[in-house]
């Protein structure tokens, strides 16, 4: 299974990034190894409109199965939902935290967004 945790720094180490959708970075997790990559989202970063969507379009491309991310907006939910992508809203600390409670059945998948639009 690969998670993406959204991150401010490419380490397991640094902060989760509190957006999805404009999150700095992401780090995708191969649960079963351990081994992850990290990718710059600056694209969607900075993208005036459309970020939640084009961020959900890159996850779904990276062959992800779950994405941990502080909040999630209404249209990013729901293309997560789409690409058949589990949402799990809330996280706090660092990315490394944020996959071992997910793993320890800790959090739980979020059933909507917890924040409007266009929420920085």
């Amino acid at each position: 299974m690969k998670i993406a945790v959204t991150s401010s720094g490419a380490t397991l180490d640094a902060p989760v990034d509190p957006r999805f959708g404009r999150a700095a970075w992401f780090v995708v997790v191969e649960v079963a190894t351990g081994a992850f990559t990290v990718h710059d989202n600056t694209q969607n970063l900075n993208a005036a409109q459309g970020a939640g969507i084009q961020t959900a379009e890159t996850v779904s491309r990276l062959g992800v199965e779950v994405v941990i991310t502080g909040h999630c907006g209404p249209k990013a939910f729901r293309a997560l939902q789409v690409a058949g992508i589990q949402a799990v809203t809330g996280a706090t600390g660092t990315v490394r935290e944020a996959i071992e409670r997910f793993q320890k059945g800790e959090v739980k998948q979020a059933t909507s967004a917890d924040v409007e639009g266009h929420w920085a």
